[in-house]
């Protein structure tokens, strides 16, 4: 496993988000009132990128089709998806949020 790194911890607002691009798989970074939580950035109902959709609390709304995810588990919580997103860890260090993946 590897950490990669993917924002100052200060860039990303509450609500908001940050993406990285890792071996073509796009990862999204969201501030959940402080906490990271990182998703692979695709719906599993139709493939689009969730980052970008609205965020309430600890849940995505995809922009497409209105499927909401968990994104602390991952978890499809309402169809069109009903499969689950990856979720990774994630951690600070020296002020920057890293996530960690499979070896690069």
């Amino acid at each position: 496993m590897s950490w990669i790194p993917v924002a100052p911890a200060d860039s990303i607002a509450p609500g908001d988000y940050a993406q990285v691009e890792v071996d073509g798989t796009l990862i999204a970074v969201f501030n959940v009132d402080g906490s990271f939580h990182a998703i692979d950035d695709l719906c599993t109902h139709d493939g689009g990128e969730l980052a970008g959709g609205a965020v309430e609390g600890d849940v995505v709304i995809c922009p497409r089709h209105g499927a909401r995810f968990c994104l602390r588990t991952g978890a499809a919580l309402t169809p069109p998806a009903y499969e689950p997103v990856r979720t990774y860890p994630t951690r600070i260090v020296d002020g920057v949020v890293e996530v960690e993946v499979d070896e690069v």
